[in-house]
């Protein structure tokens, strides 16, 4: 009994030593001070991390009992390893090196009430016991009172979520201390008085959620201080005024403002956005023509608020939009069936306006997934129901407001004014309906003679690498990486003969990996093509042949080599095809290899125009996987098979056609032997492409030729030794190619190192999506971006184009 409640002390490691140590001091023969003298050497011998365990344990028993949740708890002891336990959907403890640095207890509808003895202080008291905690999560536990500012002693926090809970008053000031805090959750509680002037503090901060509390008042201007802000959520509470100005928020991508009283101007924002929901507040005036500058931008909600004036059509087309949702306003304008929209969008809702016209085919076409609604407007429709043509022009005329002087005098005539008034309102609708009609009659004529308009009215062809660089959750929509793309066409045999000069010796390029003839010609509008020539053996189905040119026509992306047409010969006894002609586009630039592994030091890419080189790679890939069905998969990637144009925009050359794949049996992916056996080839071939693309960012970040196996695996090796360096990153620098050895800032540097050890996983199943590797090269653009503009000095040569 004597050492069992050693045992209990220590544990059971420690407990064995305690008992050793306690018959080997009886053993010595000598005085009483010399066995103590024994002990107390052998209990400092004696590692804490047992001693560490135990006294975590007892902070979560201790917060098991002043929680009377969850009930998981009761059976811990203080032999249990609490950093080897299973997750539980209700408690998760994630440890690090024997200390507990994550924390989340969930709560449901049949959670134990807390006794009635509970104290907030007392459970924050014990929390602080856990001094290396980085993440806690309390939520829908039923806690209550204040927020104590205990929560300061968790330094290491990085991680707040306390959502669904009773606490009320103020958001303590102390949270402000917490300098390594990157996100703030307090979402459905009842907090009150106003948002906090101390956020701009944090300086670390990109998620902010405030959701469903009693905050008022106007939002503070500080908020435009907190530049690494991502996503802002003030939704649900009774907050007024104006919206500060959040233009200097250029990594904000998503804001929620809806069920406020907000108002009356539209916020000032910055166009990088990808969710701006200001449903239900008080917003007036027209809708600023900023807003369809907003390229990036997947969510709309400005309904129920008081916005009048035009509607803007081009919201409809922005590249990205999938949900849009104007109700509830006093928008104007007419509508035409030929009006164009983004082919992503999947809901709009243009209900209870003062729309007139004719609701556009694009919304009404046959998606069984999409949802339009447009009733309570004056659009020519049977389908929903629509107000008269002149309740529109009449409520539009009520919208306007009358001078300060003119409002006195009617106050002070009120019978003279409102028969003048009448008659003027009378003359203005006879006059308006005159000129209405005739303009119609010319738009309608005008719109037989146009065709209708197209996204590239409101896209650029030559979109900017910040565009390239912003948002995380962004995919890309066929639309936009085809523009600027040549049409697709059928040509003759006498047509590539004319530009080949009879396929001469002098127009041979070479062969291609698939054993096709390549020549260069000059096709009639003077523009250069590469033709790719594939000779038959007869008796092949030619039926599978259309079918591959139909896929093969669809390859249309910015990103891709894209074939300009093709043409067929056949033989002429059975009519059966005997060569493939594909046309493909010529890039002029060279290689991606060429550019920044063997071209001489003034001539190659600098770390911005890499990140931008990787990106447009990534874009061609994703569509390649996800853009056409079937999708192509195992493309042999490589930096000698991808081409820069002449705006040093890059494009892939060597992807996986369906045509030559038909005509090589039993093919082995590129890649496989570092995937395994066969079947895991079949199973993950979209992971092929994630290797190779990895194998590609070590030569754009060493600035070396890689070619082999074992070349891999050394700069791999001296990349994954770099990235746990806590120093001022120089190690990270020395492995850069050194035209450039001051290139970036380090987070930049840091995140496409990360990125490309993960795509050079053995595991296929390891390797990241495509979604994945473009999400950290933008960001790892986006952060490189805002330190060229913060240093003073800059750090890399001027961006100079390599003259290849």
């Amino acid at each position: 009994m004597e050492f069992g409640g050693l045992l209990i002390f220590g544990g059971e490691s420690r407990g064995y030593l305690v008992i050793v140590a306690t018959i080997a001091a009886k053993m010595i023969s000598g005085s009483c001070f010399s066995r103590l003298i024994v002990l107390f050497i052998i209990f400092i011998l004696i590692p804490n991390s047992s001693q560490l365990q135990s006294s975590q344990a007892w902070t979560l028993l201790r917060i098991r009992r002043l929680l009377n949740y969850p009930s998981v708890l009761s059976n811990w002891n203080s032999y249990t390893n609490i950093c080897e336990l299973e997750q539980n959907p209700s408690v998760t403890v994630v440890c690090y090196e024997e200390s507990i640095t994550q924390l989340h207890i969930i709560g449901n509808e049949s959670s134990s009430p807390l006794p009635a003895s509970f104290s907030i202080k007392s459970l924050f008291t014990t929390i602080a016991r856990l001094p290396n905690l980085k993440v806690l999560s309390l939520r829908s536990l039923g806690l209550w009172g204040h927020l104590p500012g205990k929560i300061s002693h968790l330094s290491a926090l990085e991680i707040v979520n306390m959502s669904s809970n009773f606490l009320y008053g103020v958001i303590p000031q102390q949270i402000s201390s917490l300098e390594n805090l990157q996100t703030l959750v307090l979402d459905h509680n009842m907090f009150s008085g106003q948002v906090p002037d101390w956020l701009s503090s944090l300086p670390l901060l990109t998620f902010l959620s405030l959701e469903n509390n009693n905050l008022t008042g106007r939002l503070p201007d500080s908020l435009s201080k907190l530049k690494t802000l991502r996503m802002l959520v003030l939704s649900s509470n009774r907050l007024s005024g104006n919206v500060p100005d959040l233009r200097p928020l250029t990594n904000l991508q998503e804001l929620r403002l809806e069920d406020n009283r907000l108002g009356p101007q539209f916020p000032s924002l910055g166009n990088r956005l990808v969710s701006l929901t200001l449903q239900k507040n008080r917003f007036t005036g027209s809708l600023p023509s900023e807003v369809a500058s907003y390229f990036l931008l997947q969510r709309l909600d400005i309904s129920l608020n008081r916005f009048v004036g035009p509607f803007l059509p081009s919201l409809l087309t922005l590249p990205y939009i999938q949900y849009l949702n104007i109700s509830g306003n006093r928008f104007t304008g007419m509508l035409y069936e030929n009006m164009s929209c983004s082919e992503g969008l999947e809901s709009a809702d243009l209900s209870a306006n003062l729309l007139t016209g004719n609701i556009p085919v694009c919304l009404i076409s046959n998606h069984d997934n999409k949802v339009v609604l447009y009733s309570d407007n004056c659009l020519v429709t049977k389908i929903q129901s629509q107000h008269p043509y002149a309740y529109c022009q009449n409520q539009a005329l009520a919208v306007g407001i009358l001078p300060h002087e003119q409002k006195k005098t009617l106050a002070s005539n009120p019978i003279y004014l409102t028969g003048l008034i009448g008659g003027i309102i009378l003359s203005v609708i006879v006059v308006c309906l005159v000129i209405f009609f005739a303009i119609r009659r010319v738009n309608a004529k005008r719109a037989n003679e146009r065709s209708p308009r197209r996204l590239i009215e409101h896209a650029s062809y030559g979109y900017s690498s910040k565009l390239l660089a912003d948002a995380r959750y962004i995919s890309v929509t066929k639309k936009l990486g085809a523009l600027g793309v040549p049409a697709y066409r059928s040509f003759s045999l006498e047509e590539l003969e004319a530009a080949t000069n009879n396929f001469a010796t002098s127009a041979f390029m070479g062969e291609g990996s698939h054993g096709h003839e390549l020549y260069k010609g000059s096709l009639k509008d003077g523009s250069l093509a590469v033709i790719r020539c594939l000779k038959l053996h007869r008796g092949q189905n030619s039926q599978n042949y259309n079918r591959h040119i139909e896929i093969i026509s669809k390859l249309r992306h910015r990103h891709l080599v894209c074939a300009l047409g093709h043409c067929f010969d056949y033989y002429t006894d059975d009519s059966s095809i005997s060569r493939v002609f594909l046309i493909f586009e010529y890039v002029p630039n060279g290689t991606l290899r060429s550019s920044i592994s063997e071209g001489v030091a003034g001539q190659k890419l600098n770390w911005t125009q890499r990140i931008a080189a990787a990106i447009g790679v990534a874009r061609g890939i994703q569509f390649l996987h996800a853009g056409v069905i079937p999708g192509l998969f195992a493309n042999n990637l490589k930096t000698t098979n991808i081409l820069l144009d002449q705006n040093l925009v890059t494009k892939i050359s060597s992807y996986n056609l369906p045509v030559f794949s038909e005509n090589v049996k039993n093919e082995v992916a590129p890649g496989s032997s570092l995937d395994g056996s066969k079947d895991e080839r079949t199973k993950h071939l979209d992971k092929v492409d994630i290797y190779d693309f990895g194998v590609i960012l070590l030569e754009i970040i060493s600035g070396r030729v890689i070619t082999f196996q074992h070349e891999i695996e050394m700069v791999e090796d001296e990349l994954r030794a770099s990235i746990t360096t806590e120093d001022d990153g120089a190690p990270r620098r020395s492995i850069v190619d050194p035209v450039f050895p001051r290139v970036t800032c380090d987070e930049s540097l840091k995140t496409v190192i990360d990125i490309c050890i993960r795509c050079l996983s053995m595991d296929p199943m390891e390797r990241p999506s495509i979604e994945d590797v473009l999400w950290n090269l933008q960001f790892a653009s986006q952060v490189h971006d805002g330190w060229k503009q913060s240093s003073t000095s800059s750090d890399e040569p001027p961006l100079n184009e390599p003259h290849m």
